[in-house]
């Protein structure tokens, strides 16, 4: 297989308002827009936006939302981005800054539909994981 792309769709009963989220909160942009389908584009990444009810959702999957999902954004400047986000949007943490042994500085934010977003910055992990890793 020559995989060319590769991008998480997330299904949605509110297309609009789950787009304006990504968009307000974290900076995407607009590549295609519809009533019921949003490419959002922030630099080569790419995150799209579904009606959980569209045709085009197979029969025994419509009308399911995306739960169950956390999106991971890795940053330069988890810091700056807990800082902008908390005092710039309403976006609810659900999980407060810190840094992990297993090689994480993050935060996690409530999105839409009840979908995580999990924002990091990697950083050095303790020596009991720096063995896991290949």
């Amino acid at each position: 297989m020559n995989l060319t792309s590769s991008y998480p769709v997330l299904l949605t009963a509110d297309v609009a308002s789950t787009a304006e989220f990504y968009r307000a909160t974290l900076g995407y942009r607009d590549a295609f827009s519809s009533d019921w389908y949003v490419s959002l584009q922030r630099g080569e990444f790419e995150l799209a936006i579904l009606d959980a009810n569209h045709e085009t959702v197979p029969a025994s999957h419509r009308g399911r939302i995306a739960s169950g999902v956390i999106v991971n954004l890795e940053v330069d400047d988890v810091d700056a981005e807990h800082a902008r986000i908390t005092t710039e949007t309403d976006a609810t943490v659900v999980l407060p800054i810190r840094s992990e042994a297993f090689g994480q500085r993050h935060f996690i934010i409530s999105g839409p539909d009840g979908v995580l977003i999990d924002v990091i910055t990697p950083i050095a992990p303790s020596p009991e994981f720096a063995e896991q890793f290949a």
